[in-house]
């Protein structure tokens, strides 16, 4: 009976650890989306990652090196998305951190961002997701952003 029992636990946990891998891999695709969209100017596309009501902020240090919070809207990340210009938005990510605890999942991605192959700046993302009628959405968005110390 012993025997059972450990098997039991082994397979109970193996089924949990692949179903949270399982999710945190659609967590990661959902964000993987948005950048995705961005490099392709595809506003549409980024836009089916978010809920409309959507909080985005970015943290900045001014001049005098005081951290200032800049607040967007949904709306004008979309309009500056999918607006032409001339080199590509591309956001690469250089990690995934990815904590899922039933229907929230929080992510963390430094980057670095470039225009074309110019770099521009470096910073980190953290995104907040919700499983909203099966889908997961991002619910809130922060980064920081800063031209130094980025390698």
């Amino acid at each position: 009976m012993n025997s059972f029992k450990l098997t039991l636990l082994v397979f109970l946990f193996t089924g949990f650890n692949c179903f949270a891998q399982s999710e945190a891999a659609v967590v990661k695709a959902v964000i993987d989306q948005m950048f995705d969209g961005m490099r392709k100017g595809d506003s549409a596309l980024v836009h089916k990652v978010f809920i409309d009501e959507v909080k985005m902020e970015t943290i900045v240090t001014s001049a005098n090196g005081e951290g200032q919070l800049r607040t967007s809207s949904l709306s004008s990340f979309l309009q500056a998305v999918g607006t032409p210009h001339d080199e590509v938005w591309d956001e690469r990510l250089l990690d995934y951190q990815i904590t899922i605890e039933g229907a929230m999942a929080s992510v963390w991605t430094p980057y670095e961002f470039y225009r074309g192959e110019a770099f521009s700046h470096c910073g980190v993302n953290s995104f907040q997701l919700a499983k909203l009628s099966g889908e997961w959405k991002i619910i809130y968005l922060v980064d920081t952003r800063r031209r130094e110390g980025c390698k």
